[in-house]
């Protein structure tokens, strides 16, 4: 349900505006407001999420509303009998532009484009809130295997199979994946290539010496084409 204020100095249009909103199923009509001045007293008050906004208007236009910044968390339907203020409108971002008399086809339709719009931004805000994904599944013997990536001290990669060596376990899993695979989904983890068949786990590490990095007693070599990398990542030059 999106909630909305209407706003037109001439009160017979505000009618006509007020009945067309409640035709609408997913329409809540909060306020109707003869300026801009009275529909900031709503907002203040309790949430909106679309204006209905004249753009002749006595005072303050409805284009100066906008451009102040006052309502910026709404949305905008411009409804006006002056189609000479289209551009200046779309050049707001408003999600639409309706010229009077506006027929109900075409409102319904500006209508739905801002129940569409709403519906983008609040799977784009929850899908920024989800938590990063820690873990990842692999196959292994006809079953998915979840593996948290905290977890992983190293990857070594045998021809087209990887064996994925965990902290909490002395027995590795092994699956059918190629380790650039292995290295493209673990990217932006904490995860480094070091030789073309070791990927290692930069918290892992417990000690570097010379050509080889320790993960508790295991010693796994660098590669002459990795080293740069490796050792810019940790922070030393080699």
């Amino acid at each position: 349900m999106l909630r909305c204020i209407a706003i037109d100095d001439e009160e017979l249009a505000l009618e006509l505006l007020e009945d067309n909103i409640r035709k609408v199923p997913f329409l809540e009509l909060v306020a109707a407001c003869g300026n801009p001045i009275e529909a900031l007293k709503v907002i203040q008050d309790q949430p909106v999420d679309l204006i209905f906004l004249d753009i002749q208007m006595p005072g303050l236009t409805g284009l100066q509303f906008i451009q102040s910044g006052l309502a910026a968390s709404c949305m905008f339907i411009l409804i006006t009998a002056y189609e000479k203020y289209a551009l200046e409108g779309y050049n707001l971002d408003v999600v639409d532009y309706l010229l009077k008399p506006v027929a109900l086809d075409r409102f319904l339709k500006a209508c739905q484009k801002a129940q569409d719009l709403h519906q983008l931004r609040a799977k784009s805000k929850s899908e920024t809130l989800l938590p990063p994904v820690d873990y990842l599944f692999v196959n292994v013997d006809y079953s998915l295997v979840k593996v948290q990536k905290s977890d992983i001290a190293w990857i070594e990669g045998l021809r087209d199979y990887i064996k994925i060596h965990l902290i909490s376990s002395p027995k590795p899993i092994m699956t059918r994946m190629s380790i650039k695979a292995i290295e493209e989904e673990l990217a932006g983890s904490p995860f480094i290539r070091i030789h073309k068949s070791y990927l290692i786990a930069v918290p892992a590490i417990t000690s570097v010496r010379k050509n080889s990095v320790f993960i508790q007693a295991i010693e796994l070599p660098i590669g002459e084409n990795y080293r740069e990398t490796f050792f810019n990542a940790i922070g030393k030059t080699n």
